[in-house]
């Protein structure tokens, strides 16, 4: 793994924008080619949350179908189905099971804005079905599953974009040539914040499973447990069965922003954990409360990353966003779109901009053009601010310090840290050896 990722990484780093790196030719579908007026004909897998995001999203483009609509729920599928239809006045295709749709030839694209445990083995086999890939964040539910996206997307040649949609941003990504060309100094700090309102989920209990829903088809590969409103349909996130704690949900944005404006592009070596649950007595299994730490000893930089549930303080004037802190000033960013910094010891209030952009538009620019150098959320962020996440969750849950292998890419001599970087997969919802 050491050759080629690494080598992706250094350069999806340094350009920002990802590597083309052919490896094999499809082995199922070849790739489309589209002309100047071709439309992309796109499917929404999963739409009850964030896949009404994509659903407009993607009706706005005026190159792009809307195909498909897929969810294993076929309640909220055919009420988004009747939304769409009265909001454009365009019929579209419903379907309740993602292998019928991979089986389509005449989709180009699947968006995949399912629960995180299906992230990984819906991108994957969209990959080996010839499809271009739109997948929330984060990318992928545990740390192995960041590798075998990569290797999927290249063995394919596929175009795999991930929501972490800040990287669209004009803002962001003029705060992030400031932090290059030096206006804070030496760069050695980020902080990731994810202060959000979360009140108690409460304990539903377990039921029979509702009418119109496909229960082992949303359980995928995830181990089976009786039904109940504690997982369908948002609160999956605070389970670790299926979801990843806050870190692994809003978190992914701050993550991915903490590693790409330290410009790191590698895991940490050293990292810390702790939290826990302090306010409410319900299901959730995931931690309120999170602080972590990554440490880069040979880069002698350092990211803290602090999850907070309820009543707080904001820092520096934001909750949700990232703090950097250099050798001549620090940078706030709120959000996903604006940025300001302070500069000298009085902190002189220096350049700021608000300005956002279309991370929908950027990936199928690039679907389109087949060229994933102008991609801005390629797959390399699959793996790394995903993984970021994992490994903190990892230190969590082992409730120790962890030395970390970024060229390994394992936990040193800790046989239990390292159980966690994978999980069981359900047949027939299992991970391939080889993709």
């Amino acid at each position: 793994m050491e050759n080629q990722n690494q080598f992706s990484r250094r350069k999806f780093i340094k350009n920002s924008a990802g590597v083309a790196v052919a490896l094999s030719l499809p082995t199922i579908i070849p790739a489309s080619a589209f002309g100047s007026n071709d439309r992309v004909r796109v499917a929404v897998l999963g739409v009850n949350g964030r896949g009404q995001s994509h659903i407009s999203g993607f009706s706005n483009l005026s190159n792009v179908e809307l195909a498909t609509l897929c969810d294993p729920d076929n309640v909220v599928l055919q009420k988004r189905a009747q939304e769409y239809e009265k909001k454009s006045g365009k019929k579209v295709g419903t379907e309740q099971d993602l292998r019928k749709v991979f089986d389509d030839k005449s989709i180009d694209v699947v968006s995949i804005a399912m629960p995180n445990h299906w992230h990984a083995l819906a991108t994957i086999w969209a990959c080996q079905a010839g499809k271009d890939v739109y997948v929330e964040k984060p990318g992928s539910h545990n740390f192995n599953e960041g590798q075998k996206i990569i290797e999927a997307a290249k063995k394919y040649k596929r175009i795999v974009q991930h929501g972490v949609q800040l990287r669209s941003s004009e803002a962001m990504k003029e705060a992030v040539k400031h932090l290059r060309d030096g206006l804070i100094g030496d760069v050695y700090m980020a902080r990731g914040l994810v202060f959000k309102w979360r009140p108690s989920v409460g304990d539903k209990g377990t039921e029979p499973v509702p009418e119109g829903l496909n229960y082992d088809l949303w359980t995928g590969p995830a181990e089976m447990k009786p039904f109940s409103r504690n997982y369908v349909h948002y609160n999956w996130h605070w389970h670790w069965n299926y979801g990843n704690g806050d870190i692994g949900n809003q978190g992914i944005h701050e993550t991915d922003l903490c590693m790409w404006g330290l410009g790191v592009d590698t895991f940490p070596e050293k990292i810390t954990s702790g939290g826990g649950k302090f306010l409410w007595d319900d299901c959730q299994e995931t931690p309120e409360v999170l602080s972590s730490t990554y440490i880069y000893p040979k880069e002698k930089k350092i990211i803290e990353f602090e999850v907070r549930p309820w009543m707080t303080n904001e820092e520096g004037g934001t909750g949700i966003g990232n703090i950097f802190y250099g050798s001549e000033g620090y940078m706030v960013v709120k959000g996903y779109d604006f940025y300001e910094t302070f500069l000298g010891r009085d902190r002189k209030p220096g350049p700021t901009r608000k300005a956002g952009g279309d991370h929908f538009k950027n990936f199928i620019d690039a679907v389109v053009a087949r060229d994933t150098s102008i991609q801005n959320g390629p797959v390399e962020t699959v793996h790394l601010s995903s993984g970021l996440a994992h490994l903190g969750n990892i230190a969590y849950r082992t409730g120790r310090a962890l030395t970390f292998d970024p060229k390994a890419e394992k936990f040193v001599n800790d046989k239990e840290a390292n159980a966690l970087l994978s999980r069981k997969y359900r047949a027939p919802f299992t991970m391939p050896e080889s993709v």
